[in-house]
C-alpha cells in the first residue's frame, strides 16, 4: 500500500504533498529563512516539516525512512544515498578588529595555528571541514568548543579568540558588527558543498529538483555579494 501511495505521489505536482526535511545546524538558520518564502509563494500546498540535528543523526533518520530528504554539507560519508549539490562556499576567518592580524589580505595556516581558534564541538561536520581546510586536524583538542555559530561569534566580539564561519552565515551573523573582520583563507576553496541527500528508492525526485532550483535561485544573490 505504501508503494502504491508513493507511486501516486510521483504523478502529482512537485511539493504538493507533505515532506519531512532534515537539516544540520550550520545550514538551517542561514538557508531556510532565504528559501521558505519562495516555497510558500510557489508551492502553497506544501506542508514541510523541518528536523534539525547533527549530520550523523539526520542521515541515520534518512536511511531509516523517518525523513524524506536531508540538507547536508559535503564532504561527508553519504554511502548508499544519492546527493544533489546546489551550493559551494568557502570558510572565512573571523577576528576582532583589535587583533593585530585583522587587516591581513589572507589568513595563512601559520597564522591560524598561532591564533586562539574556537570551533564547534565534536560531532559538527563544519569543524571537520574547517580543520581539514586549514590542515589543523590535531587542533580540536586545544580549541574552545561551542554548540552554535552564534555563540562562537559572540565570543569573538568579546575578544576571546577567533573562529571560522561559512559564507552562507556571514550576512546573518556578522552583519552590523563593525568590530569584526572576515578574512579569506589562503587555502583554495570551495571548503564545503551543500547538497540534498535522499534514499535511492525515494519516489519524490521532482520534489528534490524543485528544492534544488529554489535554493540555487535564492543563493545566487549571495554569490554576487
Amino acid at each position: 500500500v505504501e508503494e502504491l501511495n508513493n507511486l501516486a505521489d510521483t504523478h502529482r505536482e512537485p511539493l504538493s504533498t507533505p515532506m519531512t526535511l532534515g537539516v544540520i545546524p550550520t545550514i538551517g538558520p542561514y538557508l531556510l529563512p532565504r528559501a521558505l518564502p519562495a516555497f510558500q509563494e510557489r508551492y502553497p500546498r506544501l506542508k514541510l516539516e523541518i528536523v534539525e540535528d547533527q549530520s550523523a543523526e539526520v542521515l541515520d533518520q534518512l536511511r531509516r525512512g523517518a525523513l524524506d530528504a536531508v540538507i547536508i554539507a559535503l564532504p561527508y560519508d553519504c554511502n548508499g544515498l544519492l546527493t544533489f549539490p546546489f551550493w559551494q562556499e568557502d570558510l572565512l576567518w573571523v577576528v576582532h578588529t583589535e587583533n593585530e592580524q585583522a587587516h591581513i589580505p589572507k589568513a595563512s595556516l601559520e597564522e591560524l595555528a598561532r591564533s586562539h581558534l574556537m570551533l564547534l564541538k565534536d560531532g559538527h561536520c563544519l569543524t571537520e571541514h574547517a580543520l581539514s581546510a586549514c590542515k589543523l586536524e590535531n587542533m580540536s583538542s586545544h580549541s574552545f568548543s561551542a554548540t552554535s555559530l552564534s555563540t562562537l561569534l559572540q565570543l569573538v566580539v568579546a575578544t576571546m579568540g577567533s573562529t571560522l564561519l561559512p559564507e552562507i552565515a556571514l550576512e546573518q551573523l556578522v552583519g552590523g558588527h563593525d568590530e569584526l573582520a572576515c578574512i579569506p583563507l589562503e587555502e583554495p576553496g570551495p571548503h564545503r558543498e551543500l547538497a540534498i541527500a535522499i534514499r535511492p528508492n525515494y519516489p519524490g525526485t521532482p520534489n528534490v529538483e524543485a528544492l534544488v532550483h529554489i535554493f540555487k535561485e535564492e543563493l545566487r544573490t549571495l554569490a554576487k555579494k
